[in-house]
């Protein structure tokens, strides 16, 4: 007898997308080479738009949503993983263009998989997803570019966020005076449990200057809002900072002058997680779950959740109430 198993499940009606959950069997899923019982997702931004006819994220409805996915190999037709392998998967066209996460089984191509660096726990993987990864990257790029505690003091912006919460945390072990902008004061005491020395509100964080420099203020600023407070933060950026941005949730537009690169050589690092090349994605991991393991990530500000609970979860994320860490347990086992 084919096995079934439950998954989320989005369809179009005039206009109007809605998730029921739907028993499936592996016949429903789509081409790849390595079939996996997923245990843990996530809810990102991302999963929000795709839920949604107007996120412009999703093109062919019905689908399966869940930009990433850990769990355990059933079967692989390629020979870098067999059954019984624990694994990750994140970005790619999983949960875009792909059949994602949300499936207690999903079928993937094999090079988007890796396999779990030793040290995390498929839990604790989705509880980081593409969100951790992105902090990752994000604190990759600042200390590539020479920025050490002794520069000075880090901002990270929309630091109840997922990107924002992981990096906080990730910076904060590494030994960086980090200061935490949030527009949810009420968050401020768990941004301070995972490191943050100081707390600004979102309006601090991008004070208007008059001319094309402001005061020079952050030896690097990690950016997962984006918008025109973008362009006002670049201004306060140290000679020789780095601006990791990754996100566009304070819009896709922001204005600024030359003036910051040319006067204060800073660096605008644009931090991309979706296609990642696999050996820096293998880098970015394995210090995840090693050197940079934010432990204080996993201990505060996590919220798991089922499968049913997701409607809630990603109409919340979609008005911008979400605080750190939506964990989806998939697997009903």
């Amino acid at each position: 007898m084919t096995e079934t198993f439950r998954a989320f499940w989005l369809e179009e009606s005039e206009g109007k997308v809605t998730g029921t959950l739907k028993s499936l069997t592996s016949e429903n899923l789509p081409q790849g080479e390595v079939l996996v019982r997923v245990q843990y997702s996530d809810v990102n931004y991302k999963d929000g738009l795709a839920s949604i006819k107007e996120g412009r994220v999703v093109r062919e409805y019905p689908f399966i949503p869940g930009i990433d996915l850990a769990g355990e190999v059933i079967a692989s037709e390629d020979e870098r993983f067999a059954a019984g392998d624990q694994v990750l998967c994140t970005g790619y066209g999983l949960g875009v263009s792909h059949f994602g996460g949300y499936s207690e089984q999903a079928r993937v191509p094999a090079d988007w998989l890796i396999k779990l660096p030793q040290g995390l726990t498929p839990r604790e993987a989705m509880i980081l997803g593409t969100a951790g990864f992105t902090a990752g990257m994000s604190v990759e790029a600042i200390l590539g570019a020479g920025i050490t505690p002794e520069s000075g003091p880090v901002l990270v912006t929309g630091a109840s966020g997922g990107v924002g919460s992981v990096a906080v945390a990730i910076l904060a072990k590494l030994g960086f005076e980090v200061t935490a902008s949030s527009g949810k004061p009420h968050e401020w005491d768990m941004l301070k449990r995972l490191g943050a020395s100081h707390t600004i509100s979102r309006e601090e964080a991008q004070v208007p200057s008059q001319g094309p420099l402001g005061k020079s203020a952050w030896a690097a600023i990690v950016d997962p809002v984006g918008g025109a407070g973008a362009g006002e933060r670049l201004k306060s950026i140290r000679y020789r900072g780095v601006l990791a941005l990754s996100g566009l949730t304070g819009g896709g537009d922001f204005g600024t002058s030359v003036h910051p690169f040319i006067l204060r050589g800073v660096t605008l690092a644009g931090i991309d997680s979706v296609q990642c090349p696999l050996p820096l994605r293998l880098e970015v991991w394995n210090k995840l779950a090693a050197d940079w393991k934010p432990d204080a990530v996993f201990e505060y500000g996590v919220r798991e959740l089922t499968l049913e609970q997701l409607p809630d979860a990603l109409d919340l994320i979609l008005k911008g109430e979400a605080v750190g860490r939506q964990l989806v347990r998939v697997s009903a086992e």
